[in-house]
């Protein structure tokens, strides 16, 4: 096991293990989000780094498989491969490891668990019974969390014939188990066809197959879902299609950067600006306001790509590391 400190907390690369996992703590909602549904309006002009204070947030996320099949044209996990998916204990792993290496820490307002590092959450059902079953009394034997709140966030695979069922027993979860406080995300990234078909690599379901699954699953208790598009200045978000195949009512809009991966720079995607200029989420937001959507702005710090906080690198690295020796 390798522990990597960050700006904002530690990576775990477990080479023997093929995962890797990260914590990090949070610069604070005033300061790397505008969302005016939450009265939050001010523009995010670049996130100046400070210390981070895990009593207020805390966040885990972990990975559900070791590597990942997708081959997503912006992430550099498809370097790594696919060698399985993590068990239940491995989740559980992860979660320990990580509580372990804070001691100090013993209480936090929010832990938020996202099954969102290394692989397709959807391909794995142990991340339901882990969640279901296990999470919540394996975070209280190390802290007091005022609120446990865990997250999965899809890719949509077309070849996953158990998508909807997993899709909608973790509604359930959400909905039931924890009275709301859960999310889900699903990763759009462009409302043009061809444009995330490119992105995807031809992985994920259509826009219009992604929209029906949507529209069956049920209400959301608590916090609505969330379409993620991480964007470039170059991408495509048509807040007409969108609002034509969505529903506003069970649905929130989420615009993030394209990380500045190798592979999103190897593959063209012009990230350089997405950091410091609001302008890249402004031709974005401003249309899907108009249209009464919800609508979260999320900006990163330059220190947290600097870090390697993206899917795989330094698992990556680390075996290559190990490969060299």
């Amino acid at each position: 096991m390798k522990i990597i400190d960050t700006h904002t907390g530690k990576i775990f690369v477990d080479t023997a293990a093929q995962l890797e996992f990260l914590t990090v703590g949070d610069y604070g909602k005033e300061n790397n989000i505008k969302a005016s549904f939450l009265g939050l309006n001010k523009e995010i002009h670049g996130v100046q780094h400070h210390p981070v204070d895990l009593t207020k947030k805390w966040v885990a996320t972990i990975s559900t498989q070791k590597g990942c099949p997708m081959k997503c044209k912006f992430c550099d996990c498809p370097k790594y491969g696919y060698h399985g998916n993590a068990s239940h204990d491995w989740l559980a792993y992860e979660v320990y490891t990580i509580l372990e290496n804070f001691p100090e820490v013993k209480h936090t307002e929010r832990f938020n668990v996202h099954f969102a590092r290394m692989g397709e959450p959807t391909f794995n059902p142990a991340v339901l019974e882990f969640a279901e079953l296990s999470l919540r009394q394996l975070v209280s034997m190390y802290i007091q969390a005022d609120t446990i709140h865990p997250v999965v966030s899809t890719m949509l695979p077309a070849s996953n014939q158990w998508l909807y069922p997993f899709l909608q027993e973790w509604c359930r979860i959400k909905n039931q188990v924890y009275q709301g406080e859960a999310g889900l995300q699903f990763s759009i990234q462009s409302t043009c066809e061809e444009q995330r078909a490119h992105q995807f690599n031809n992985m994920s379901l259509t826009l219009a197959k992604v929209a029906d699954i949507a529209d069956r699953l049920p209400a959301p208790v608590g916090r609505k879902y969330t379409l993620n598009f991480a964007v470039t200045k170059d991408t495509v978000l048509d807040a007409r299609v969108l609002d034509r195949m969505f529903d506003k009512n069970k649905w929130i809009v989420k615009i993030t950067p394209i990380h500045e991966t190798n592979a999103a720079v190897s593959n063209g995607y012009d990230v350089g600006d997405t950091y410091t200029d609001y302008d890249v989420y402004r031709q974005f937001e401003d249309p899907l306001l108009e249209l009464g959507w919800d609508v979260i702005v999320f900006v990163p710090s330059k220190e947290e790509d600097a870090d390697r906080i993206t899917c795989g690198n330094a698992l990556i690295a680390e075996t290559r590391n190990n490969e060299a020796t």
